[in-house]
């Protein structure tokens, strides 16, 4: 029988824990660059959004010559005052050549890794050299892995952070402390963005908002715009967009999600992986204004699953406290006889002796 590994969440947590969450997002940052460098071998297409009122439930696929992934992941603003996470996911990756699932997986925890790993990417080739000093609007659940990938990625050791939620504000700030950053919590997102050499945008309202005022934002900056992910979200004033060299991952879904929806179809922009194949430039001088407008997109949910598959089940042998397997697989030893499976338990199950009452 087949059996697939499982991962779930005190296993993930667990597995950071082990690894140090800060070079897991470095080395995920190196495995995003490598598949953002064979991105047109990659099968790639926008993901299947459903909206309601409350929120968003999407699915997210992408695949390549010999793994097919998927993450199924919402976007639900109000849910932390009911008592529930605003984002929540799990992911599966199936072989191509049969079609059988080969690792399940959560993906809340793996979801805040892969998008700092992506931050990390972007600044990689984006952010000012020299940059120490980020400026986080948002301090909710990514804010403290964006700072990781930040420090990974560029040595950022300042942070100044907002957030309208004074609580989140203080959770980061006690978070980030502990994990050796010079913290300063500002009293809007203006003067958290002054001074500060990257600009992280991360909040959760699902409404084209202003979290960041054009005048607040300055000429050799970076902004990883990743709060805006559906239609009708943004974070950025259509200004300070329109000044700015932007770059995307996958245009067609950026243009109906991202900052961009607010602006001409014909606003240029340019896909990510193009600078990293060194198709492109990234960053042309240290006066430039860079706008990554991040919506989040399958490949990276690939990269991260087969990088933690990998990992873990490489080499066949797993790890006793980390991987469960699930007995998911339907075998019969006659593939076209399914009902087999049925069948051999009806007898069984027919002479079952029910003790009397």
């Amino acid at each position: 029988m087949t059996r697939v590994p499982y991962l779930d969440v005190p296993a993930t947590a667990r597995w950071i824990a082990r690894r140090g969450p800060e070079r897991v997002i470095a080395d995920l940052t190196d495995a995003l660059e490598r598949d953002f460098r064979r991105w047109p071998e990659l099968e790639t297409r926008p993901r299947l959004a459903s909206h309601s009122r409350d929120g968003v439930i999407e699915l997210m696929p992408a695949a390549d010559a010999t793994t097919f992934g998927f993450k199924l992941v919402n976007g639900h603003p109000l849910n932390p005052s009911r008592g529930y996470q605003t984002v929540t996911a799990m992911g599966v990756l199936a072989d191509v050549h049969n079609g059988y699932p080969s690792f399940v997986a959560e993906m809340t925890l793996m979801t805040a890794l892969r998008t700092a790993a992506t931050s990390a990417l972007a600044a990689r080739y984006l952010a000012p050299r020299g940059s120490r000093t980020l400026a986080l609007v948002g301090c909710g659940a990514q804010a403290e892995f964006q700072a990781l990938g930040m420090r990974a990625e560029l040595g950022v050791t300042t942070l100044r952070v907002f957030d309208v939620d004074t609580a989140a504000s203080a959770k980061l700030a006690r978070n980030a402390a502990a994990l050796g950053f010079e913290v300063t919590v500002c009293g809007d997102a203006g003067a958290a963005a002054r001074g500060a050499d990257v600009v992280t945008t991360c909040t959760a309202d699902k409404r084209n908002a202003v979290v960041l005022r054009d005048a607040d934002v300055v000429a050799g900056q970076h902004v990883n715009a990743i709060g805006g992910d559906c239609p009708g979200k943004t974070e950025l004033e259509a200004a300070t967009v329109a000044r700015a060299r932007v770059f995307v991952e996958h245009e067609p879904q950026t243009r109906v999600e991202g900052e961009i929806q607010a602006l001409p179809a014909d606003f240029p922009v340019t896909e990510l992986w193009r600078v990293v194949r060194g198709e492109a430039p990234g960053r042309r001088g240290a006066d430039e204004l860079t706008i990554f407008d991040s919506v989040g997109f399958g490949v990276e949910d690939l990269t991260m699953l087969r990088f933690v598959r990998d990992e873990l089940v490489g080499d066949g042998v797993a790890p006793d406290d980390l991987v469960q397997w699930l007995d998911i697989i339907a075998e019969p030893a006659d593939p076209k006889d399914l009902f087999s499976l049925v069948s051999s338990r009806v007898a069984a199950e027919s002479n079952r002796v029910v003790a009397p009452l």
